[in-house]
């Protein structure tokens, strides 16, 4: 039996993201507050899945990261809430004549268990991406209390994503 195998066409971009987990701040994840006692130290909110989720698309487009876009050293970027920063880059990828196809995301700690979350992630991310709930994929993983996150001293997230020009 001879196969043939299509060729995919469009941009692929990853991204990657961590913090530190400490006493005193909220944890977000995919733009939903997470009940916890620690949370990520960060300039912003934190969410590091969000923000993994950034660094794949700009880098996507063939744009700079998130730090070029939103500095930690502008004030005006003190504790935002990443969603702003999403919806901000959705307008700079629809800019430059791109959409998302899909995303494929997973978040490293070893806890709280993230399952009853992810569904709510989901829609939400959804929303800010204009894609349908079925072209998310979010995998929660522990580290095996193996390194940082497996100690839990840091949140981790990567993602990835399929991006095409939007054909006018």
């Amino acid at each position: 039996m001879i196969e043939t195998i299509k060729q995919i066409e469009g941009n692929i971009g990853f991204g990657y993201d961590i913090h530190q987990l400490v006493p005193s701040r909220k944890l977000v994840i995919g733009g939903i507050e997470i009940d916890y006692h620690l949370g990520a130290l960060a300039h912003s909110d934190g969410d590091v899945l969000i923000h993994a989720l950034i660094d794949a698309i700009l880098t996507g487009i063939g744009s700079l990261d998130i730090g070029s876009h939103f500095p930690d050293t502008d004030r005006k970027y003190f504790g935002i809430d990443s969603t702003i920063l999403l919806s901000e880059v959705m307008t700079i990828c629809h800019s430059k004549g791109y959409k998302i196809n899909n995303v494929s995301l997973t978040v490293i700690l070893e806890e709280p268990k993230l399952a009853d979350y992810i569904p709510i992630m989901k829609v939400k991310l959804a929303n800010l991406l204009k894609v349908k709930v079925s072209d998310i994929g979010i995998a929660a993983k522990t580290n095996e209390k193996l390194g940082l996150a497996g100690e839990s001293k840091a949140i981790i997230a990567f993602a990835a994503v399929s991006l095409n020009k939007i054909e006018t």
